[in-house]
C-alpha cells in the first residue's frame, strides 16, 4: 500500500517542550508538598498527566487540592513555560509544507491533553497544517498503546497500512509499530544511538532530512 497519511507526535518532535514537563511537575509538586524527585519520574514514565497525578495521590497522598486540580495546575504551568521558552524544532515547518504540497493527509496524535495541544500549535503558528488533532484524552490508553494513532487514522479515513508515524520517543515508536504503521524516528541527541530505535523503518537526526524519497522508500 502507498503511504498517503503522516501522523506527527508533538512534544519533542514538533516542539522542544519535553524538558519543560519535568520543571512543571517538580515545581507544582513542591508547592503541594508532594515528595516528587526527578528519580521518581521513572515510576510514571509513559503515563498521561492525569494518570501521573492519580498515581501520586495513591503513593504520596497530600492534603488540599485534588489530583485533578494538581494536573490542571501542571498543565497551566507547562503551557506558560512552553510559550515563553519553547520553539518549533528544525525542519518541522519545511516537512509540513512538503507533505501539504504532495497532498498527504496530516494528523497530530499526542499523549498531551487536547487543550495543551490546541493552545501551543496555535501559539506557534502551525495549527493550519493539520487535518485532524487527536489527543490521548480521546482514547482509553496512552502510548505505548496504539489507540491514539489508530483513532487519528480512523478520523482521517486512512487505513493504518497507509500511514507513517513521526516520533521522537521509544513509547511512540512502539505505539506506531503496534498500530501496523510505518515509523520514522527523530530521537534527541542523548538517545539517538539507543539500539532499540533500530526497530523503526527509518531514523533521522532532524525533520530537515525528511523528503519524498524516504517516504516512498518505506512504502
Amino acid at each position: 500500500m502507498m503511504i498517503n497519511t503522516v501522523l506527527y507526535d508533538m512534544d519533542g518532535l514538533l516542539l522542544d517542550t519535553e524538558p519543560l514537563w519535568g520543571e512543571s511537575m517538580l515545581g507544582i509538586a513542591e508547592k503541594h508538598n508532594i515528595p516528587i524527585t526527578r528519580e521518581r519520574f521513572k515510576e510514571t514514565r509513559g503515563l498521561r498527566i492525569y494518570e501521573v497525578t492519580d498515581y501520586w495521590s495513591m503513593k504520596y497522598p497530600w492534603t488540599g487540592s485534588t489530583s485533578l486540580e494538581v494536573a490542571e495546575e501542571i498543565l497551566d504551568d507547562i503551557i506558560d513555560r512552553s510559550k515563553k521558552r519553547g520553539r518549533v524544532l528544525p525542519g518541522v515547518v519545511k516537512s509540513l509544507q512538503l507533505l501539504k504540497e504532495n497532498n498527504f493527509k496530516i494528523g497530530l496524535a499526542s499523549s498531551s491533553p487536547k487543550r495543551m495541544i490546541e493552545d501551543l500549535i496555535t501559539h506557534f503558528g502551525i495549527k493550519q497544517y493539520f487535518d485532524i488533532i487527536t489527543s490521548a484524552d480521546a482514547v482509553e490508553m496512552g502510548k505505548p498503546h496504539p489507540a491514539v494513532f489508530l483513532h487519528c487514522a480512523e478520523s482521517l479515513k486512512s487505513n493504518p497500512l497507509e500511514c507513517v508515524v513521526l516520533e521522537d520517543s521509544l513509547n511512540g515508536m512502539i505505539a506506531g509499530l503496534a498500530a501496523r504503521m510505518k515509523v520514522i524516528v527523530v530521537p534527541d541527541e542523548v538517545h539517538f544511538d539507543d539500539p532499540r530505535f533500530t526497530l523503526a523503518d527509518a531514523k533521522l537526526k532532524s525533520l530537515e532530512d525528511l523528503d519524498m524519497n524516504l517516504i516512498k522508500s518505506i512504502s
